[in-house]
């Protein structure tokens, strides 16, 4: 924020920055309480020894899982080595996949299968260089912890873990053992994210000032699913049982990074969380289901729809919504504001003072469709224009998952940085469980815990790759 002398603010800040009023998190920091910063090695620029091939394993090849092993196999310098899930038909497909897809690459897979501690038998095995963990949400930190334990990088879907104790394991973890462990955010790697993150490192829409993020997505008809293997076994309880934003890295990780929030620039300080009524959920299982469906008997407290607002050291402020239950369309709202004009996703839209060439006069109408080409020509981020062609042949949410696969497998062969480190995917996590605790104090602010123990200044800004 040029008008702003960022070092005088921030050694005022810093000061406050780590403190928490909140009962958790006042617990979690007990349990790091012997543990120094001079004692612990910070990952936050961390680039591990290079990798000539990668030795992969992945725990759960459902519809996430299967689809990530099968790009994976597809990249050069990897190995799959080992895959394990529940179910030996779901282990064998992937399996079939990866020896299809590898040419050659993949021939000695180890497969387990059939209880839901077969996982650790494989790490122990099959000592992994890296782990892709593409499980429910409950199982994600313990997995994470074990892998890094064993030796390997974690790579974990979204959430990073659902509590805040299980965050800072997390985190002492990946400093005791030096190994990655990053949550795989793919939202950052889409194209019109990539976009928006280089118009906003080359400053066209000036000092940034606020954002809006989302996670709107109707998915009540994962109740349908009980049954079967799907998330329907176990995403809806936590609508049961929880009431905040249980979902919020997709559109959260994205403006975080246009905002260098948690690198040099500035972080996250407080939040405040309200939802609606829950309403939505329900009526939905009485008209979906019979008297004595499982779901008629379960009362979803979750409120429908959860807006809450985080405000960072600077003063800048960042809202975040959830709701997988309401009738409307997709969206992860995706808008960025700064003092020369603003950037905003679905549908993608550009305002600019003095308006967009070729497309506006002025900020008061947006640019958009085909008015954005010049726009794209210019700002497309280098690493979407090397990987493109490759990403759309590939697919996964529009070539998002590839480009994010790709990039990992670089980052690890070439031994530098990965693009989003352990505390990025602890803090953009941990706007769930600080969401549910200012909900059940009626809105109360939360302090945001500092998961780099004040080092989140020496972390460089995401670079733009070339």
């Amino acid at each position: 924020m040029g008008n702003y002398n960022r070092r005088k603010f921030l050694s005022a800040a810093l000061s406050s920055a780590a403190i928490s009023l909140s009962p958790e998190f006042i617990h979690a920091q007990d349990l790091n309480k012997n543990l120094s910063i001079t004692n612990s090695n910070y990952m936050g620029d961390f680039a591990a020894p290079k990798l000539k091939k990668i030795r992969i394993a992945i725990i759960g090849v459902g519809g996430r899982g299967h689809g990530l092993i099968r790009q994976l196999a597809y990249i050069e310098g990897t190995e799959i080595v080992g895959i394990s899930d529940l179910y030996e038909d779901l282990v064998n497909r992937s399996v079939s996949s990866c020896i299809e897809i590898g040419n050659g690459r993949h021939q000695n897979i180890v497969k387990y299968f059939g209880d839901e501690n077969k996982w650790k038998k494989m790490l122990k095995k099959v000592k992994p260089d890296a782990v892709i963990i593409a499980t429910n949400w409950n199982n994600h930190a313990k997995m994470a912890i074990e892998s890094m334990n064993r030796g390997a990088h974690a790579f974990v879907e979204v959430p990073i873990a659902v509590t805040i104790d299980e965050m800072w394991q997390i985190v002492d973890t990946s400093e005791r053992t030096q190994k990655h462990c990053m949550m795989m955010e793919n939202v950052n790697y889409g194209r019109e994210e990539l976009l928006f993150l280089n118009m906003c490192r080359k400053e066209i829409i000036g000092d940034l000032l606020h954002a809006e993020a989302a996670y709107i997505h109707d998915l009540r008809d994962q109740m349908d699913d009980e049954k079967k293997r799907g998330e329907g076994l176990w995403r809806p309880y936590h609508l049961a049982k929880r009431n905040g934003n249980l979902y919020p890295t997709h559109g959260l990780g994205p403006v975080a990074q246009y905002m260098n929030l948690s690198r040099t620039e500035d972080q996250f300080n407080t939040i405040v969380s309200y939802s609606t009524p829950a309403i939505g959920r329900n009526l939905y299982a009485k008209k979906k289901h019979a008297k004595d469906h499982l779901w008629n008997k379960t009362y979803f407290k979750g409120g429908d729809l959860n807006t809450s607002i985080i405000k960072t050291n600077l003063g800048r402020t960042v809202m975040v919504q959830w709701d997988e239950t309401s009738p409307r369309p997709y969206s992860r709202l995706n808008l960025i504001q700064g003092t020369k004009g603003t950037l905003a996703g679905f549908p993608t839209r550009i305002a600019l003072q003095g308006g967009v060439p070729g497309a506006t006069e002025d900020h008061h109408s947006w640019a958009k469709g085909e008015k954005l080409a010049a726009i794209y020509e210019q700002y497309d981020h280098p690493m979407y224009k090397r990987l493109e062609t490759l990403a759309k042949k590939m697919g996964g949410h529009g070539g998002m998952d590839f480009i994010m696969l790709y990039r990992i497998v670089e980052c690890l062969k070439e031994g530098i940085p990965l693009d989003q480190n352990v505390y990025e995917g602890c803090l953009w996590s941990v706007v769930s469980p600080l969401s549910e605790i200012s909900v059940s104090q009626g809105g109360m602010p939360q302090k945001f815990p500092d998961f780099t123990r004040g080092r989140w200044v020496k972390t460089k800004p995401l670079q733009i790759v070339k």
